[in-house]
């Protein structure tokens, strides 16, 4: 059980940008250093790593550059922004298991102005890739971008629940509220109304251009250390309640087409008994929530 046995004591992160005008790597390394002066530590006291198997910046590069000295555990975690928490989960187990005392978890990326992973195509031209071999039973219909796959469940969603396109625009005008008042985001100061949502272009119907996911360049990271540790620190921690990774005998990569259900993500109903059960905390226990937005439809 990790329950209450680990803490957030540093946050860092660079500017997001259409243009970083800087290598991944400098990014990460940026983000790490924030994040640990943040928590009033340095490199040297940093002795696990974790991050997304999508990163570009090895961890023992970053590991060197900000003068760590010995790295016990190096995590790497799948599924794309999915996988956001997944590290925590590693750090967290990594501290309550007493293999390692300071965790740091990143990732950084020029997703806008390199690959920009919404262009579509393949991650791989391995013929025996298994994303490769996933990919091929529904490129042939159309379906290359993480948008045409969302707006394929989203349709079906609509037809379920009678949600409408203003819906969407609902929660893309809430999260752009909370967006645009920090000043290193990429709409910092720059709020939408509904109606610039609704008269925003299509992209993949019924995926207005507002409703899609952003595509920046820029770097974050948190560094994770013992519940007991975090009271010697500089900075009010964090405590890790509770922290969970799910997958199910259905789980796929944004595309659950061949599901019984493609309206649902079943994970999510996985991840909510998980973290109820760790934390002993429930649904009436939160005044608020921080979701992944990437699609607006998958707010809902």
């Amino acid at each position: 059980m990790i329950a209450r046995k680990t803490a957030i004591v540093g946050i860092g992160a660079t500017e997001f940008s259409k243009n970083s005008g800087r290598t991944e790597m400098k990014l990460a390394v940026e983000c790490v250093k924030a994040a640990l002066d943040d928590a009033g530590l340095t490199g040297a006291d940093v002795d696990g790593m974790s991050t997304f198997t999508m990163d570009n910046n090895p961890e023992i590069e970053i590991f060197r550059q900000i003068g760590g000295k010995e790295l016990k555990m190096f995590s790497r975690i799948h599924y794309g922004g999915g996988a956001a928490c997944g590290p925590v989960v590693q750090a967290a187990m990594a501290i309550a298991s007493g293999v390692c005392e300071v965790v740091v978890v990143y990732r950084a990326m020029n997703e806008r102005s390199g690959h920009r992973f919404g262009a579509g195509g393949l991650i791989s031209n391995d013929p025996l890739s298994p994303d490769l071999i996933h990919f091929s039973w529904y490129f042939p219909s159309g379906f290359l971008t993480p948008a045409s796959w969302i707006a394929m469940t989203a349709q079906r969603y609509m037809h379920d629940y009678g949600v409408t396109t203003e819906d969407f625009g609902r929660v893309v005008v809430s999260v752009r509220d909370f967006a645009s008042t920090n000043p290193k985001a990429f709409f910092y100061n720059q709020p939408i109304t509904l109606e610039d949502h609704q008269n925003s272009r299509w992209i993949c119907e019924p995926l207005r251009l507002f409703d899609c996911c952003q595509e920046s360049d820029g770097g974050q990271a948190l560094v994770i250390t013992s519940a007991e540790r975090a009271r010697n620190l500089k900075k009010k921690p964090v405590i890790v309640k509770a922290a969970s990774q799910a997958a199910t005998n259905e789980s796929q990569m944004m595309t659950p087409f061949y599901n019984e259900r493609i309206t649902q993500v079943p994970e999510m109903s996985m991840l909510a008994r998980e973290l109820y059960d760790q934390s002993g905390l429930g649904p009436n226990d939160f005044q608020t929530a921080v979701l992944y937005d990437h699609f607006s439809p998958t707010v809902l």
